[in-house]
């Protein structure tokens, strides 16, 4: 394969923002290395002009002045244009800001070049956004456009791979009309070499052109090394050590509730959730909070007591953990790898990268609150009007007790089970195997 951009699901939607009449700035947000500015730079070969500027490299520093001194979007574009001899011109040029979150006054920018340059495209990036807006008080509510960026889904990672109609074909697939026997033994071939890889573009890349698996490892090392590195960026706020410790907990207890005592002995709660906090809003772990589930929003019954998180890439998971993958890729099921987590979390993620990307992601779960009571559901979603529970297994077999005891108390119209199983259906609870589960929204 050669070295052509890999598409991503989100690519349509930066298209819709270029032509739209109404055009607000917009914020691409996500991880590092999700994939963000490579993106950006494909959209930007549909315009007569591209100016990139990137606030963390020394090149680029004294474009940060530019906006520290200025707040007229034509005084910004006049003086950008001197510095780069690019021309900033209305329906002509994208102005790229990538790491935004570097320059607190490029943010604050956004807003003005809504107000009084709305013609302009401008797109900003950022991987570390959430730690920049709490510096923004006026940040410009209904006058800047989010969306939400996550590592390659299943799908992007089939399409990526070359298997384009196979990745159609599973995608039209449903309860009703399964995939043949060839080709879901295809997609669960593929699902195991996605899981051990993960959704890292780069990782992605490395594999699609002939890359080995060895190889694809040594780029997750280098990704895990920068995620290292980058935990150094918060040590104002939390010491990088206790980030490491607490985000290597979180990884080891993914699919329970997480526990505070396990992740240290001698660190105390406050601080682990407040190292919890930063890890989310660098958008690095994902929360999947407790809902009572009695009703809608599933955010109306929330149990802060009970929450679990996780990891946002298999493969870095698997990297951080030192995970086995000779037992993920010639076992027949996922039991065996991490007691089945590394089969939740992945679901996990498919569900969010499923989401509309123009809001941030949730991830529900149920457990029985009653004490001894065993019974749980991995993850809730809404469908229209109803609640529908997912129950995830790692192989092909396993009981359905608690989506059955769920179903009953709620009077759920259907439920999910997602498994290494093929499409089908048993009574009202439809099968899904983990590759399509993206599909049930």
């Amino acid at each position: 394969m050669s070295n052509s951009y890999i598409k991503r699901n989100i690519d349509n939607h930066l298209q819709s923002w270029r032509q739209s009449v109404s055009r607000k700035p917009l914020l691409l947000r996500g991880a590092r290395q999700v994939g963000k500015s490579s993106s950006v730079r494909q959209l930007g070969k549909q315009f007569d002009h591209f100016l990139e500027i990137n606030f963390e490299k020394k090149e680029h520093q004294d474009a940060k002045k530019i906006f520290e001194r200025n707040s007229s979007p034509k005084r910004i574009a006049d003086e950008l244009f001197a510095m780069f001899g690019i021309p900033v011109i209305p329906g002509q040029t994208i102005l790229f800001l990538d790491e935004i979150q570097s320059c607190i006054p490029a943010i604050s920018s956004l807003r003005f070049f809504y107000e009084e340059m709305p013609e302009l495209h401008v797109i900003a990036a950022g991987s570390l956004l959430e730690f920049a807006l709490e510096q923004v008080p006026s940040f410009g509510v209904g006058r800047i456009r989010s969306l939400f960026m996550y590592p390659l889904s299943f799908d992007e990672y089939l399409r990526a791979m070359g298997y384009t109609a196979l990745a159609d074909a599973a995608k039209k697939s449903s309860p009703d009309r399964p995939l043949s026997d060839a080709l879901h033994h295809q997609c669960l071939h593929h699902l195991i070499r996605h899981i051990v890889i993960g959704g890292m573009p780069e990782v992605v890349a490395t594999y699609a052109k002939g890359g080995s698996l060895h190889e694809c490892q040594q780029v997750l090392d280098d990704l895990t090394t920068t995620y290292n590195d980058d935990f150094a960026k918060y040590k104002v706020r939390v010491p990088s050590s206790r980030l490491r410790e607490v985000f290597l907990s979180i990884m080891e207890q993914t699919g329970n509730k997480f526990i505070y005592s396990q992740a240290s002995q001698t660190i105390r709660h406050e601080h682990i959730k407040e190292a919890i906090e930063l890890l989310v809003m660098a958008v690095v772990v994902h929360p999947v909070m407790h809902t009572s589930a009695n009703g809608l929003p599933l955010a109306a019954e929330l149990n802060h007591k009970f929450r679990k998180y996780v990891v946002f890439d298999t493969g870095v998971m698997q990297r951080f953990l030192g995970l086995d993958i000779s037992n993920i890729l010639l076992g027949d099921t996922l039991v065996q790898i991490n007691k089945g987590a590394i089969a939740e979390l992945f679901v996990g993620l498919e569900i969010i990268k499923s989401m509309p990307c123009n809001r941030p992601a949730y991830l529900y779960y149920w457990q029985r609150e009653q004490r001894g009571s065993q019974a749980e559901i991995d993850y809730l979603v809404q469908q229209g009007d109803h609640i529908v529970p997912i129950e995830v297994k790692a192989g092909t077999r396993g009981a359905m007790q608690s989506l059955h005891l769920f179903m009953e108390e709620k009077k759920c119209v259907k439920g999910i089970r997602t498994s290494l199983e093929n499409f089908g259906r048993v009574g009202n609870i439809e099968i899904y195997p983990m590759y399509g589960i993206s599909t049930i929204s």
